[in-house]
């Protein structure tokens, strides 16, 4: 399946991006990164949540969205800058945020205030140290992403 096509079946109707990470530790700021790429720029309410997205709650579901895209750096498995659109039955068994919050209560309160469909686009990170810069691979990732995004709510 393309990665295009992808966009298109998820980012629909009154859409909300999520952007999760800390921009000081490299890859795990590729979040806010998109978010920034994308505000002011799409059609959709773009939200930076740094590391503590369950501070935007209230922010995001008085959108009252129809999809909910998360976007955060994740433990895939995959070579660094790769990256899966997971839904939330993938997310919640598994416990591979670069976050020392948890996932699955956040989604959880999402899902019970809002009837939006909710999906984790999560990539992998090659660098998380602190105080170090994003990687090369994830910079791709975010260009190629932020393309395609743009591409998809535009149209």
């Amino acid at each position: 399946m393309k990665r295009p096509l992808i966009f298109q079946e998820i980012l629909r109707g009154r859409v909300v991006i999520v952007g999760i990470g800390n921009i000081i530790k490299g890859d795990d700021g590729f979040g806010p990164a998109l978010i920034k790429r994308l505000n002011g720029k799409i059609k959709a309410v773009c939200i930076d949540a740094g590391s503590a997205p369950e501070n935007y709650t209230g922010v995001i579901t008085k959108q009252n969205p129809d999809t909910i895209l998360l976007v955060d750096a994740v433990h895939l498995d995959l070579p660094g800058g790769r990256y899966e659109i997971l839904k939330p039955k993938d997310i919640l068994k598994s416990g591979f945020t670069t976050h020392d919050i948890s996932p699955r209560m956040f989604i959880e309160y999402l899902e019970s205030q809002t009837r939006a469909r909710i999906f984790l686009l999560g990539v992998q990170p090659q660098n998380i140290s602190l105080g170090d810069e994003m990687s090369d691979s994830v910079k791709m990732a975010l260009a190629e992403i932020e393309s395609l995004i743009k591409e998809t709510i535009n149209a």
